[in-house]
């Protein structure tokens, strides 16, 4: 792993008092309400960890408290990985962004866009131009989430058990699958937030002629000395792994306040969690667990340009606005995932894109690129500041609480000394 290398906030251009605040908003608005078990909080800046806190519990049903080196799913943070895994076969010659799915993907050739009718007696039209490469890594592919609900497409996809939080089968299942469902809109002509990264973490494996998770291992977890990262917690790590909890109203308040308006309802037990053991469907699109500071040391590679992993160039390209027009996700998006609603925000190969800070009403760079996860993880990375922030709990949905938005403003709030 990436040395750490701990360092005074102040001596890095930000407030201490500032940061700890932070950490003071998580406890009293969250941990203490019962609204969130734990939370880990990492603020990285100008080459230093400026801030590392670690509150409250990974367990609460059996009070095992938070650590540094505390286990988490982080869904959908697995999608960035899984992109610049892609990006390193792009750059080696062996596909490009402009090619069409079907040269990998054959039984998809005719894929059809949705008019009307339910499974399996869709009525369709041809789309517009074939599916490419780059539709999967930006999202605009026509391809869905079956938690979407809202339409007979997305339906289609919860009766397969396609792209849900424990999907059933295997990758190549899945493809077999989506050869018989219909797309939401044709390629390009709208952002919807779908399966396509597992369509990706696929062709890695395809393309490479190497497992999709042993592409990971070998190229990008070994390398950095991501040692904690996996699709699944060996049994020597078991321990570690923290508890999944869903966020209620009026749920499980046993560690909390008895008058707290929220809670929290146990979601996934670690002692008998599905993350225990390899699945047999390897999702690029949701699958990994990790640590605050393995994911760390990833946003740092990326932070140095890409160094160990991509080319400079390839990263400029990944964190540059994709979407056709260089509109934003509320004039493009049809998905209801809630980032889509943020105004100024585009989106690249595989991450959102800041393009606009000021239609965004939060403090931040043009060019900050992030994600997030399912369980209200999230990470950003500001080249402009030389900034990155990983924030790790395990909440079910991430889009309960505005709490990426309150951190974003809190963070910069902390910046003394800005580069911009």
């Amino acid at each position: 792993m990436t040395a750490l290398n701990p360092g005074s906030p102040e001596a890095s251009g930000m407030s201490g008092a500032a940061l700890q605040r932070i950490d003071d908003h998580l406890k009293r608005r969250y941990i203490d309400a019962g609204r969130f078990p734990g939370t880990q909080l990492m603020v990285y800046r100008r080459g230093n960890l400026v801030h590392n806190s670690v509150q409250g519990f990974a367990d609460l049903e059996r009070r095992v408290a938070l650590k540094d080196d505390t286990i988490f799913r982080i869904y959908s943070m697995t999608k960035p990985i899984t992109s610049v895994a892609f990006m390193m076969l792009v750059e080696q010659g062996l596909v490009a962004l402009d090619e069409p799915v079907h040269k990998y993907i054959p039984e998809w050739k005719n894929l059809g866009v949705f008019q009307a009718g339910t499974a399996p007696a869709f009525m369709t039209k041809p789309p517009t131009r074939p599916m490419q490469i780059i539709d999967l890594l930006r999202h605009t592919s026509g391809l869905t989430y079956g938690f979407q609900q809202r339409t007979n497409v997305d339906a289609a996809y919860r009766d397969k058990q396609i792209g849900t939080l424990d999907p059933a089968g295997t990758l190549d299942s899945m493809i077999a699958s989506l050869a018989d469902i219909p797309l939401e809109f044709s390629p390009g002509e709208a952002w919807n937030y779908s399966v396509s990264t597992d369509v990706i973490g696929y062709l890695v494996g395809k393309i490479s002629g190497i497992s999709f998770e042993q592409f990971l291992k070998e190229r990008i977890f070994d390398p950095l000395g991501m040692a904690d990262t996996d699709f699944f917690v060996p049994a020597d790590k078991a321990q570690r792994l923290a508890a999944c909890y869903n966020a209620t109203v009026g749920g499980m308040m046993s560690a909390h306040s008895p008058d707290a308006k929220s809670g929290l309802t146990l979601q996934d037990d670690p002692a008998k969690s599905p993350f225990l053991s390899l699945p047999s469907f390897i999702s690029g699109g949701g699958g990994l667990c990790s640590t605050a500071a393995d994911y760390l040391t990833f946003c740092q590679a990326l932070l140095n340009g890409g160094v160990r992993l991509i080319g400079p160039k390839t990263l400029a390209l990944m964190t540059t606005n994709h979407l056709p027009g260089n509109r934003d996700l509320p004039d493009m998006s049809r998905s209801m995932f809630a980032e889509a609603t943020y105004a100024g925000i585009g989106f690249g190969l595989g991450f959102s894109v800041t393009m606009d800070p000021a239609k965004t009403l939060i403090a931040g760079s043009p060019g900050e690129y992030a994600w997030g996860g399912a369980a209200t993880t999230s990470f950003w990375i500001d080249p402009a500041e030389d900034l990155i922030t990983i924030f790790m709990t395990q909440v079910i949905p991430s889009s309960a609480y505005p709490i990426r938005r309150e951190l974003r403003t809190m963070v910069y709030a902390a910046i003394t000394d800005a580069n911009l």
